[in-house]
């Protein structure tokens, strides 16, 4: 499983020029599911991102959580987070989970990460093709990846 985390400012993300969902001060996550991830990956997932350190305190150190700020997320899964182009110029999606794995993981991970937080939080549509707007913060951005059926 792989999120990329960007701090930002602001952030949405826009469907059919209709916005679906749209934060202030926060995180952004993308969201790539592998083939053979699990719940297991989901939720140590859902704890790296709660729990890391990337928001400044009052010295200027990246010292605090997304809980600490009581930050937004904005959820939008990404699959071309597993595109492989070491071979040929035309990236290969086979390690990126099919439909019917990705999506219940996706959902699972939304409503871990709402609970968590105590709130509802801003997400894009599964499958869909989204125009998603940015304002980095920092800028900061986080690459974090558990592979399938580790146990650390």
């Amino acid at each position: 499983m792989i999120a990329l985390l960007q701090r930002v400012q602001n952030a949405s993300v826009t469907v059919d020029h209709s916005t679906v969902g749209r934060i202030d001060r926060g995180l952004l996550i993308f969201l790539g599911v592998h083939s053979k991830d699990t719940h297991s990956e989901a939720d140590w997932l859902v704890r790296k991102c709660l729990n890391l350190r990337i928001f400044s305190d009052g010295d200027g150190q990246m010292n605090l959580s997304i809980q600490d700020i009581e930050g937004e997320i904005l959820l939008v899964s990404q699959f071309t987070l597993y595109g492989n182009a070491n071979k040929g110029n035309r990236p290969s999606f086979i390690e990126a989970a099919p439909r019917e794995i990705a999506e219940p993981l996706y959902e699972y991970i939304k409503r871990k990460l709402s609970d968590e937080l105590g709130r509802e939080i801003a997400s894009g549509s599964f499958g869909a093709s989204m125009q998603v707007e940015i304002c980095n913060d920092g800028p900061v951005t986080i690459w974090i990846e558990r592979p399938p059926n580790t146990f650390n």
